[in-house]
């Protein structure tokens, strides 16, 4: 049986990447945006990562390209693991989705759009996931201030809302005074 890294080496042969290795040991392979998917479907169907273990962002501000999107894939016949990662910058930093190849990557894709706002292009169900879907912050961003953004704004437009609606007097509902 060949190595991770021999796998990995043989089934992106011909596509341009950079190769290190992390301080644990995962081979970490740095691709430009546009070869993500492939280097992405490669791994998977021609050298053996099966699995998904998770998709995440690191904001580097304010270097540019701002954010890296990070991926990081499982082998279970040998529990080898591979890492991609990607720079994407710009006033709407977008990559391309996995959940074609991964579909339990839409979460995770959801939660970077959610935190740092990464588009995930071709996702088909992209919008917020811990956040409010009407909130315009990207909380995971170097330059949200730690205090937060108009904390309550989003509590008083829905208390107004549910002021102004007017109240079913059809449906049963607690007695005056309580």
């Amino acid at each position: 049986m060949s190595t991770t890294a021999e796998r990995v080496q043989s089934a992106l042969a011909g596509l341009d990447f950079r190769s290190e290795t992390s301080r644990e040991g995962t081979q970490v392979l740095e691709v430009q945006a546009s070869a993500a998917w492939e280097t992405i479907r490669r791994l998977k169907e021609s050298a053996g990562f099966d699995s998904n273990t998770f998709v995440t962002a690191i904001d580097r501000f304010p270097v540019e390209p701002r954010f890296e999107v990070v991926w990081q894939f499982l082998a279970s016949a040998d529990a080898g693991r591979v890492r991609v990662r990607t720079r994407v910058g710009g006033a709407d930093p977008r990559v391309r989705t996995i959940t074609d190849l991964f579909p339990g990557t839409a979460y995770s894709e959801r939660e970077c759009w959610d935190m740092f706002g990464i588009r995930f292009d071709g996702h088909v169900g992209l919008k917020r996931l811990l956040m409010p879907q009407a909130y315009e912050h990207f909380p995971l961003r170097k330059d949200f201030p730690h205090q937060g953004i108009e904390p309550d704004k989003l509590y008083r437009e829905w208390d107004r809302l549910r002021r102004e609606r007017p109240v079913n007097r059809d449906l049963p509902h607690a007695p005056e005074g309580r």
